[in-house]
């Protein structure tokens, strides 16, 4: 395999397997007011926060880590206010007291937060400007979770990427992803260059899966299923990545290792891989191999589709998830490729109505799709091209999707948000 092409995909797991506490938007919403608390240097008094619709459909329903149960834009902001420590980025609020918490409902009761919905070409986008008696100090984070593109204290700027994005400059370039190169470098990377970051996805993940299946969170979707999974590794596997995400939708306090910014899809792109392989009594290499696999999968479906969109990510990561399983069982790049084409035309109408408890739902038929995509194929059954989206050649169906996720759903995506808006909740 080509040597850049193949450090390249170590660097791409590097730059998304990430631990991130809580739900990802309301943690860039709290780094981001952690880091203009920083250059203000002096209590607020005010805040005004502009964010991209996508920000308030992800952040309205799902609970805050760390703030008692809080739900909402201004928790966040409140709670990055008060016990943010920006130098952890996506851990910004992983260490909070119970006096803090207070502190956070205390806040949250007095200071004025001023959300706005952003007009805005980007998807992803957080302003959170502060103002004080006489000064104020703003942040701009802008297309991925701690991009932080813009800084400004009292009108002057002291930090600005060009062009306001700045991916390119500080994220290696996904278009270098295709299955045909994922599966050899799933076979040939040494498991040195990739073993500690998929071991802390392994640890991390699985702790707070386990989380979900021993204490009562949101629907509990990972107990309903595991209830009647006795023997049947495919319902455990679905059992235990809802269960993940039971928990972090609905306050846990614990992290988990994110893929594409996510860590909904970092569960269910990883959680179903490791259940299979343990049940399957495969090495802890085979384990890590179709892990990476997994994720690799995840990531390159993720791309065209963007960071947020009305297209449901839990549906990448499960067709991910299905793609390593496929792996894991001896499957090589022909079934690889099957699978992943078989799974995104079973599921690839889920949207995103925002983070909340029902992502743990979403999550289990993501996965059942993906690990159905393997046994159709497995069994000689397959979808062909000219069946709905799917094309011949899984780049060209994996391209379809993009498509269908980034352009064919925008105005879907502003309708959920206008429903979201506008929905009386009980």
């Amino acid at each position: 395999m080509e040597q850049t092409i193949f450090q390249k995909y170590i660097d791409i797991l590097k730059e998304e397997l990430r631990p991130a506490m809580g739900c990802t938007e309301p943690i860039a919403v709290a780094y981001a007011a952690a880091r203009a608390r920083d250059l203000l240097g002096e209590p607020p008094q005010e805040a005004d926060v502009a964010v991209s619709g996508n920000i308030l459909k992800n952040v309205k329903s799902v609970v805050v880590p760390h703030t008692g149960g809080m739900r909402g834009v201004d928790a966040a902001v409140c709670a990055g206010l008060v016990a943010g420590r920006a130098d952890k980025q996506l851990e910004v609020i992983s260490a909070v007291t119970d006096e803090q918490i207070a502190a956070i409902r205390a806040m949250r009761a007095q200071l004025p937060v001023h959300i706005e919905w952003a007009q805005t070409p980007h998807i992803f986008d957080i302003c959170v400007k502060l103002r004080s008696a006489s000064h104020t100090a703003s942040v701009r984070i802008v297309d991925f979770h701690t991009n932080i593109v813009c800084e400004q204290v009292d009108g002057k700027v002291l930090f600005q990427k060009e062009g306001e994005a700045g991916c390119a400059e500080s994220r290696t370039d996904r278009a270098c992803l295709n299955v045909e190169d994922i599966c050899r470098f799933a076979r040939e990377v040494p498991l040195e260059d990739i073993r500690r970051v998929l071991s802390q996805q392994v640890e991390y993940n699985m702790a707070i899966a386990e989380e979900g299946l021993r204490h009562p969170y949101g629907a509990n979707i990972g107990k309903v299923l595991l209830k009647n999974a006795a023997g049947d590794v495919r319902r455990k596997a679905r059992a235990w990545a809802a269960a993940g995400s039971d928990a972090r939708m609905n306050g846990c306090e614990m992290p988990v290792v994110i893929v594409s910014g996510s860590g909904n899809q970092g569960l269910t792109a990883s959680v179903p891989v490791i259940v299979y392989a343990r049940e399957l009594g495969k090495s802890e290499e085979e384990m890590y191999r179709a892990l990476a696999l997994s994720d690799l999968v995840t990531i390159h479906l993720k791309t065209g589709i963007g960071t947020l969109s009305a297209y449901c990510g839990a549906v990448s990561a499960g067709v991910g998830a299905g793609a390593g399983i496929a792996y894991l069982c001896g499957g090589d790049e022909k079934v690889v490729s099957h699978t992943i084409v078989n799974a995104v035309a079973i599921v690839s109408g889920m949207i995103c109505d925002g983070a909340k408890a029902s992502c743990a739902a979403k999550i289990s038929q993501a996965v059942d799709a993906g690990i159905l995509g393997y046994e159709m194929f497995k069994e000689g059954n397959q979808f062909y091209g000219g069946d709905g989206i799917v094309t011949k050649g899984v780049e060209n169906t994996i391209r379809n999707i993009g498509r269908l996720a980034h352009d064919g759903m925008a105005q879907t995506d502003r309708e959920i948000i206008d429903i979201m808006l506008h929905t009386q909740t009980k």
